[in-house]
């Protein structure tokens, strides 16, 4: 399957190891409890999650998983990024390493949190 033909998350994610599946699927969970009613849409080719508009994407590589929680999502936790590779809006787990599940949690209750006031503040 290309990755252009991709309709939904549990395609996306059959289209991987079934180790590597696992780990975007407990992801996929942690985004999912994190933001409750967030919509899960493929965008950009990836996993992404909706809620008062984009809160975060991710998506499985060779080596790692790419974790894009825009920029705020990055600076508000940039002390506890030290160990990873991230960027100005993306943070790379390796998959040779635990993957950071509580870590993902508070970055998107951050996101989910940050998009609710952004709402407030327009409707003000």
């Amino acid at each position: 399957m290309e990755k252009t033909d991709i309709k939904n998350v549990e395609e996306y994610v059959a289209g991987f190891h079934p180790g590597t599946g696992k780990l975007i699927e407990k992801v996929r969970a942690t985004i999912k409890a994190a933001a409750p009613g967030a919509e899960e849409v493929i965008s950009y080719r990836m996993p992404a999650y909706k809620l008062n508009g984009i809160l975060v994407y991710f998506a499985a590589y060779k080596n790692h998983i790419g974790f894009y929680p825009t920029s705020k999502g990055i600076e508000a936790f940039k002390s506890e990024l030290t160990p990873y590779k991230w960027a100005k809006g993306s943070i790379q787990f390796r998959l040779d390493q635990p993957i950071p599940y509580k870590l993902i949690d508070r970055i998107v209750r951050y996101r989910v949190k940050e998009n609710r006031q952004k709402i407030k503040s327009t409707k003000k």
